[in-house]
């Protein structure tokens, strides 16, 4: 047996694979939300679960190497998630940061503004967020709420809404003038599917605080946030920073895309492994662990 085999016999390489199964189970988790527990999945169902497993895996294992290259190269990279409510941007950036590093990928997902920030530049807020060297930042909705949800809802006036097509083409070329890469992405779903997903939300306890009345009303007024999007995209597809369509229906295919996409987008390189070598352990003949007071344990309910 070579040196990378596992021994399924020794409890020692039993333990450590044990511990690999585990690690994905955490895929599986993530998964459970799009599952009706009161379906059966057909066979063709689960075969195609199964590959979509597979195809995941591999993506992230390339985001793992995209992210070392942004680290080793300073590399800086805003990805900007757009899409109506629903769509399933959630879903696409938890996939995107499962494996990866969160010192070095973060997701800015900001809340409404304060008053203070309503009296700032309309863009300052945004740019505390903004990637330093060998960082990556996710933007779950951006400062394109403006030529969105505050339009429709009313939220700014027709002079900021005309300022903002202005001035959105021209921050975006300075970012990208100053080394970061901005990729755009709008997530797109049917009318039917979104009366699907939102009626799920409010018949499950579990994504029930996924709804807001800001969410409900946007069902309401479909229309208004069609054409305030084309409107957007078309105003603000710039060479820089163009935008990208995933066609979000089929969550899984719509999670695959963007990633073999987003991969496609930023020219990393994959470093050569260094062997990492476990150092053995230094043992002190006069050390002795302490046993934990009964007190402090958590009791054992499982």
């Amino acid at each position: 047996m070579s040196a990378h085999e596992i021994d399924y016999n020794n409890k020692s390489d039993a333990r450590f694979l044990q511990e690999f199964f585990d690690s994905y189970d955490e895929a599986l988790e993530l998964e459970l939300e799009d599952l009706d527990p009161a379906a059966r999945p057909d066979p063709d169902e689960r075969a195609w679960r199964r590959r979509y497993f597979g195809e995941l895996l591999h993506l992230q294992g390339e985001l793992v190497k995209l992210q070392n290259w942004v680290v080793r190269t300073g590399h800086r990279l805003v990805v900007i998630f757009e899409g109506r409510d629903a769509a399933g941007k959630g879903g696409v950036i938890k996939r995107i940061m499962q494996r990866l590093n969160p010192r070095y990928c973060r997701v800015a997902a900001l809340p409404a503004p304060s008053e203070r920030e309503r009296s700032q530049w309309y863009f300052q807020r945004y740019v505390s967020h903004l990637p330093a060297a060998g960082e990556i930042v996710l933007f779950d909705r951006s400062w394109y709420n403006r030529a969105g949800v505050e339009k429709v809802m009313g939220f700014c006036s027709d002079e900021e809404y005309e300022e903002f097509f202005h001035s959105a083409p021209e921050f975006e070329r300075l970012l990208v003038r100053s080394g970061i890469q901005i990729v755009k992405y709008w997530i797109s779903i049917t009318d039917e599917e979104q009366e699907t997903r939102f009626l799920s939300r409010i018949h499950d306890p579990l994504k029930q605080w996924k709804l807001s009345p800001m969410d409900l009303e946007s069902r309401r007024r479909w229309e208004d946030y069609t054409a305030a999007k084309e409107i957007m995209l078309e105003r603000t597809n710039i060479e820089e920073a163009r935008w990208w369509i995933v066609q979000g229906v089929d969550k899984k295919k719509a999670r695959l895309n963007c990633i073999s996409h987003l991969l496609q987008q930023v020219p990393y390189e994959a470093e050569e492994g260094t062997p990492i070598t476990l150092p053995s352990r230094i043992h002190h003949a006069d050390y002795a662990r302490h046993p934990v007071p009964e007190s402090m344990l958590v009791p054992d309910c499982y």
